[in-house]
């Protein structure tokens, strides 16, 4: 897997808008917040189109974000915001330059796309905040972000959840979130989950989507060979009239409470203020007790 390099003072990140649009005011605070870590923000008028809901149409979104993959000073790619698009625009993408200089991209929730892309062609990526959640993430997320574009450094340890299963698991960490990867099913960007931990979250779904998805990745085979599980935020979920019968944590723990495999629910990742960052791709060691969840990169 590669490894892009890790970033230092005066190095550059790119702010792009991937899928719904963005105003200066949405990036204002992460601007401030990325010169305080010592990085060059890197963007410009592009960032701020919108068509409709996206920011610009599909070809010229694809071809701002082409640009920051080919530009060999860019150092890492900061998506703006999640929402909608990025599946729209991955096909128009080509990846061969971007891999004779590799870079980090950063992001979650529909970002998701571009993480299962990357695993696909065999290179880490960062799923951690955005810009738009700047202003309402915890110090401990934002500093999540430094510490692992800076130093690398993966290394958690949360309490136990009641649906955790104990267990140890040591692979590469793939995933993201739900909805996004129920969309990508049966196409060339889903990873292959086989011997992987991986990591789910999701937001404002209805129960019954949240089984109804899990079941279509249970079927395609996706839950059948993994090696740990790992459960971030499933913020704001739905009931019908009629209630489903489970919380959107039990509907997950069917899935997987007879794989013999570590399972970790309520990690800080996802659409939550306490978002922290996880390298997928990168190997990382799993280990779930009865009193609590760690979660540590491996030394390559």
């Amino acid at each position: 897997m590669i490894s892009p390099k890790l970033l230092s003072k005066g190095s550059k990140v790119a702010i792009v808008a991937t899928a719904r649009f963005v105003t200066e005011n949405d990036i204002e605070s992460a601007v401030r917040r990325l010169e305080a870590m010592g990085f060059i923000p890197v963007y410009d008028d592009r960032l701020f189109a919108a068509c409709d809901q996206f920011a610009g149409d599909d070809d010229s979104r694809a071809a701002t974000l082409q640009s920051y993959l080919d530009d060999p000073e860019i150092d890492a790619i900061l998506c703006a915001r999640g929402g909608y698009g990025t599946v729209r625009i991955i096909d128009k993408l080509n990846f061969d330059r971007f891999l004779l200089n590799p870079k980090w991209i950063i992001g979650y929730s529909d970002v998701t796309v571009l993480h299962a892309k990357l695993q696909s062609i065999n290179c880490e990526s960062i799923h951690a905040t955005m810009p738009i959640n700047f202003n309402d993430n915890t110090e401990a997320s934002l500093n999540s972000l430094y510490e692992t574009l800076t130093k690398g450094n993966i290394s958690y340890e949360i309490e136990n959840h009641p649906l955790n299963i104990k267990g140890e698991a040591e692979a590469e960490l793939v995933g993201g979130n739900i909805s996004v990867l129920y969309s990508l099913l049966a196409s060339s960007s889903f990873h292959n989950t086989d011997g992987k931990i991986l990591f789910l979250e999701d937001l404002d779904e209805y129960l019954y989507h949240i089984d109804r998805m899990m079941m279509a990745l249970k079927r395609a085979g996706k839950f059948d060979n993994i090696k740990g599980l790992i459960v971030g935020g499933l913020t704001k979920m739905h009931d019908n009239a009629i209630p489903f019968g489970k919380t959107a944590e039990q509907i997950i723990f069917e899935y997987v409470k007879d794989k013999n495999i570590p399972v970790c629910f309520n990690f800080p990742a996802g659409h939550i203020d306490d978002n922290r960052a996880l390298v997928f791709g990168k190997t990382t060691k799993l280990e779930v007790s009865a009193v609590r969840c760690k979660l540590s990169a491996v030394e390559s």
